[in-house]
């Protein structure tokens, strides 16, 4: 099995480790940064990509699904990338990757090259995300890991916050293409920074990849992600054949593949970390609260147009200062977790995430504007008191071994459970939609009975999110500050 680096000794000082980390984790983070802003920023100029292409939506979906399937399938197999390869050729690759795809996307002629772009982009992300959070697990000591973690949070809460704001004015400005063509030159200094600056961290083996393994993850991860998204988009249902076929063989595929894990020698996943019980428990809550700020980030924005009947740009802005405080906030979480331990925010975080998706249930039309924009705030202030510290103090009780195997599953199914999110909370409205129509004996509703039937079916959709959460509140009790266990 291979190892990563060991921490800094506790003697180190502050100002020695500062030295040695800041420009490496400016490199990682600067790379994350477009990455992930490159995930969320093409959704709201779908439609004009539609136009310019004459292609359907279904076909459209696939630069967003196609996005999350790479990633779904890819972060797995991260951890045998992470023993196998240097720090500085996997962020060189990763990079390059992301770098190559923005340009064939921006100067795609056919669909199908925007496509390739699109999906090239989505490798380079794959294993930025991963190296980005081992590097932190490797080079950071464990007392001061929250503040780091931190700084990650801040990445990857404010490059989807204010993405469909500048893709909303780019598009209306500009040209879809431009989205491609203001993230290159932010990519090549990105990349030419770490090429500079960038120094390897820890060491490498030559761990033999189990091409089963590999090929068992692929159709497992792959097929349930797929079978979610499908399921979630509105045209296709959990009865759809397509849809249960896929999740049957993405679990049926899971679960050889997990039996496998255990017999060999060199796992490509190694699933011991579940043996730990605060990674375990903390997963747990972290996928528990994606999937309910699935529910809000999706439900919402039809919800406060369909309902409330705010205009598209008013739904959009009202969704903006959330996202900027969670980011902007991750940080200080991360301070305090380092100062006091998870429980202080993770109990308080959960309860609070509980009253607001609870509160939801009283949002009717007429409500003010100002009063949805602070539901949403404190709902991500609560996000941020969660997500960082569980999934902190979860990482730091792992071994140093297993950090490639556990950045790698913690990622993995977070992706996961944001489209079993999606796909739930979807179903969830759009049923409860038709319970109420038919309980009423409508065929053909007017215009008010659908906004009728949409509150209903939202409402429905918050209650599940409410369960979830108080899941969550439940199962932070049990988790208190984990030291990291020594090598086995």
């Amino acid at each position: 099995m291979a190892h990563v680096s060991q921490e800094p000794s506790a003697a180190a000082t502050t100002e020695t480790v500062q030295v040695k980390v800041l420009p490496l984790l400016a490199v990682l983070l600067s790379g994350a940064f477009v990455a992930i802003l490159s995930e969320t920023i093409l959704n709201v100029a779908l439609n004009a990509i539609m136009s310019d292409f004459g292609v359907a939506s279904s076909t459209a979906q696939w630069l967003v699904t196609g996005y999350m399937l790479v990633i779904g399938t890819l972060i797995p197999i991260s951890a045998y990338f992470m023993q196998r390869f240097t720090t500085r050729q996997l962020f060189i690759t990763a990079m390059s990757l992301f770098t190559l795809g923005t340009l064939i996307a921006g100067f795609s002629p056919v669909f199908a090259m925007l496509l390739v772009g699109r999906l090239t982009q989505a490798v380079g992300t794959a294993l930025m995300i991963p190296l980005l959070t081992n590097v932190i697990l490797a080079v950071i000591p464990i007392e001061r890991r929250g503040a780091a973690m931190g700084m990650v949070g801040l990445v990857i809460m404010f490059a989807p916050a204010i993405g469909p704001t500048v893709s909303g004015i780019i598009v209306d400005s500009l040209s879809w293409r431009w989205l491609f063509y203001f993230i290159t030159p932010i990519s090549l200094l990105s990349l030419l920074f770490g090429v500079k600056v960038l120094r390897n961290i820890g060491e490498t083996s030559r761990p033999k990849l189990d091409v089963v393994s590999f090929i068992l993850s692929t159709l497992g991860f792959g097929g349930i992600v797929f079978g979610f998204s499908a399921a979630g988009k509105g045209d296709a249902s959990f009865t759809d054949p397509l849809v249960y076929s896929t999740l049957l063989i993405g679990f049926a595929s899971l679960c050889i593949f997990g039996w496998r894990q255990l017999k060999l020698e060199t796992p490509l996943l190694d699933i011991r970390v579940f043996r730990y019980p605060m990674f375990l428990i903390g997963l747990i809550v972290v996928m528990l609260v994606m999937m309910t700020m699935f529910a809000m980030m999706l439900i919402m924005p039809i919800y406060m147009q369909g309902a409330l009947l705010f205009t598209a740009v008013t739904a959009g802005l009202i969704m903006l200062p959330g996202g900027l405080l969670n980011g902007a906030l991750s940080p200080v979480m991360g301070r305090l977790f380092d100062k006091f331990g998870p429980r202080p925010l993770l109990i308080p975080g959960t309860i609070i995430l509980a009253a607001i998706v609870f509160s939801y249930r009283y949002t009717t039309p007429g409500v003010p504007v100002w009063l949805v924009i602070v539901q949403l705030a404190i709902l991500m202030v609560a996000v941020a008191m969660i997500m960082m510290p569980t999934n902190t103090n979860g990482l730091n009780q792992l071994p140093a071994r297993l950090y490639p195997h556990g950045t790698a599953i913690m990622n993995t199914l977070m992706q996961v459970a944001g489209a079993i999110g999606a796909a739930l909370f979807i179903s969830v409205m759009e049923n409860g939609q038709k319970r109420y129509l038919a309980n009423l004996g409508i065929s053909e509703p007017t215009a008010e009975q659908t906004v009728e039937a949409l509150i209903y079916g939202s409402q429905q959709s918050f209650s599940t999110g409410f369960f979830f959460a108080c899941a969550a509140v439940v199962l932070s009790f049990f988790i208190k500050r984990s030291k990291q266990t020594q090598a086995e």
